[in-house]
């Protein structure tokens, strides 16, 4: 088989490839991150390059994902996507008082008395004990050695200071440390990440980025499917990676050195969950969806390619369900669910929409597959929340206004516009109740190239339905009507943008829910950073984990009817 030189004009970087390869392929295997939503199936035509032979000959547009490579070849992309609005705020609030899960503690070694000989670790040990009221601590070789070579300052009536997380000493040192922790919300769209102190429950630093993983499909089963095929190698990498690359810039932003986190933690979908530990998920992508592991685990961050203090530990926050994953756990802990007296729903709504009724006494959680419609792939002038994108839609006096990123030229439309959009010309007749578009196969919008196509219309009806749908399946297995439910939270990016009459006005969420929606914001990564500052959040999110009952929406027999009758629009009478 052949090799051919394939070389990348706006990269300025030639990278070979063999014959018969993609040049989807090609761009991921050279590290070029391409925005591929459909997974390089040929569906979403949003991985467009222009490729020729030589300077001879036009440029030739092609879809990557579908263009095989059997010549050398000089190959121009897109321009870059301007960055993308992550959110990385949260309106949680702690009850709880700072209590770090990593301690700077002052030690005094006591020394052999005449005539004993007891190992340097084992004095070490015993002052542990008496400084902490603990024991049983665990020590790598590197720590112990630093034991041993300080043992001179202690002798001489110098304390030493251990940095100790859970049983574990991290390091010793003759002065105290700056301590520093990282905690990360993985989403499938987004990474928001926060560098944080032990003094406080602010971080010092936060930072948001695409989640590179991406260029393998813009939702969870599209990457599942990658890594039964190719491996989950390459997922992980590539998300390790820019999580280190995060760290760097979150330490830059604070002024202070990669050596000082001594602790991150990590939540995500279980999707999300599987391949950052190189897990291929394969058990998700077939009946019953079972995690491959679903226990918190306390791992070595050393041991995933994270530029950190060597011996720092990493948190992975568990996971309820196949598709409920450490996210929600992250939100349930943010929310102080130990605490809420009130029926309360929560939603996530991302590609995949996770859900959880109930309160202190009992919750059940499900998860519906909405699709990555709201994320912008599978519309057809679908994009993310970033500059030139139709972010919100209003009718005013019978004629539609909207709203820019970046007050710009409009070149597409992202998730909280579009359901404005389809909420405006619904109530205008534009959009009948079964979701067909009056004008027929597309509606633009005046002056601009943005459209909305009947194909959007269904694959938002498809979505809305899934989670409507859900939502009125819990009340059922929780045995309250709806009225019954005395507060809506909506966690997430998507939650805290749009606009919560307009979901209600498309059957997104039930009417009668409407005046009880609240955004919490990001309260997933919230939830990662509790974790971090309070010791009993680790404990309280394994307990979570344990008591959410979880709900397989496809097992029951009234799913498919509920969906139906959700995707309908409700009339515009009916949202008074």
């Amino acid at each position: 088989m052949r090799n051919y030189q394939i070389k990348f004009i706006r990269e300025n970087k030639v990278a070979e490839a063999k014959e018969d390869v993609s040049l989807l392929q090609v761009q991921i295997d050279a590290g070029l991150q391409p925005d591929a939503p459909c997974g390089g199936r040929g569906t979403c035509g949003k991985c467009i390059l222009q490729i020729r032979q030589s300077v001879q000959e036009e440029w030739q547009t092609v879809r990557a994902c579908q263009t095989s490579v059997h010549s050398d070849l000089e190959v121009r992309t897109p321009l870059p996507s301007q960055r993308a609005q992550i959110l990385t705020d949260s309106a949680c609030t702690s009850s709880e008082a700072l209590s770090p899960q990593v301690e700077c503690v002052e030690v005094h070694v006591p020394a052999n008395r005449p005539g004993e000989s007891v190992a340097e670790w084992e004095l070490f040990k015993t002052a542990l004990r008496t400084a902490t009221g603990r024991d049983g601590w665990q020590i790598s070789l590197p720590v112990a050695a630093k034991v041993a070579a300080l043992k001179k300052h202690s002798r001489s009536g110098g304390a030493l200071y251990a940095v100790i997380d859970a049983d574990r000493v991290l390091d010793v040192s003759e002065a105290p440390q700056q301590i520093c922790m990282a905690a990360f919300d993985i989403g499938t769209t987004s990474i928001a990440g926060y560098l944080l102190r032990t003094d406080s429950l602010e971080p010092i630093a936060a930072r948001g980025m695409l989640n590179p993983q991406r260029q393998f499909g813009a939702d969870i089963i599209s990457r599942a499917d990658y890594a039964l095929e190719h491996g989950a190698e390459a997922l992980a990498r590539c998300v390790h990676s820019a999580i280190d690359g995060m760290l760097g810039d979150l330490c830059a932003d604070a002024g202070v050195d990669n050596r000082s986190i001594y602790a991150l933690s990590i939540v995500g979908n279980t999707c999300i969950h599987h391949l950052f530990l190189g897990i291929v998920p394969e058990s998700l992508t077939v009946t019953p969806y079972n995690p491959v592991i679903s226990e918190p685990l306390l791992l070595r961050a050393a041991d995933f390619e994270l530029n950190v203090h060597p011996e720092a530990t990493l948190r992975i926050l568990p996971v309820i369900a196949g598709f409920v994953g450490a996210d929600t756990v992250g939100c349930l802990v943010a929310e102080d669910w130990e605490r809420i007296e009130p029926i309360t729903l929560m939603i996530d709504i991302g590609t995949n929409g996770e859900i959880v009724l109930g309160n202190r006494e009992r919750m059940i959680a499900c998860s519906t597959a909405a699709g990555p419609a709201f994320e912008g792939a599978k519309i057809a002038c679908g994009m993310r929340g970033m500059r030139g994108a139709i972010d919100r839609v209003r009718l005013e006096d019978g004629q539609l206004r909207w709203h820019v990123i970046g007050d710009c030229a409009p070149v597409g439309i992202c998730g909280s516009g579009l359901i404005d959009l389809i909420a405006a010309l619904h109530a205008c007749g534009e959009i009948d109740a079964y979701g067909k578009l009056a004008c027929g196969a597309e509606y633009r919008l005046e002056g601009t190239d943005v459209v909305l196509t009947q194909r959007d219309v269904r694959e938002v009806q498809l979505a809305k339905a899934a989670i409507c749908a859900g939502i009125r399946l819990l009340a059922a297995q929780l045995g309250i009507g709806l009225e019954q439910i005395e507060q809506v939270h909506l966690a997430g990016a998507f939650g805290n943008y749009m606009d919560p009459a307009n979901a209600c006005a498309i059957g997104l969420i039930p009417m009668e829910l409407r005046e009880k929606i609240h955004s919490i914001g990001n309260a997933a990564g919230e939830g990662a950073k509790r974790v971090l500052l309070e010791k009993n959040a680790w404990q309280r999110a394994s307990q979570f984990a344990r008591q959410a009952e979880f709900l397989e929406l496809a097992s029951l027999s009234n799913f498919q009817d509920e969906f139906v009758d959700a995707l309908e629009f409700p009339e515009p009478e009916d949202e008074q």
